[in-house]
């Protein structure tokens, strides 16, 4: 596509046992890098059933 721009991104996936800290991981890592200006999302992947509306 001309004129476009590139868009260039990092993935990074956390796991691990129960109550290991992930979340706290998590937590200060998106601290760390959006305090360095970059633009961070998140996605939780459950192997279990819930409802997302709740």
């Amino acid at each position: 596509l001309a004129g476009t721009a590139t868009m260039t991104g990092r993935v990074f996936g956390i796991t691990g046992w129960k109550n290991s800290g992930k979340t706290t991981l998590t937590e200060r890592l998106i601290a760390e890098l959006t305090s360095r200006g970059w633009r961070v999302a998140t996605v939780k992947h459950a192997h279990h059933d819930f409802d997302i509306d709740k």
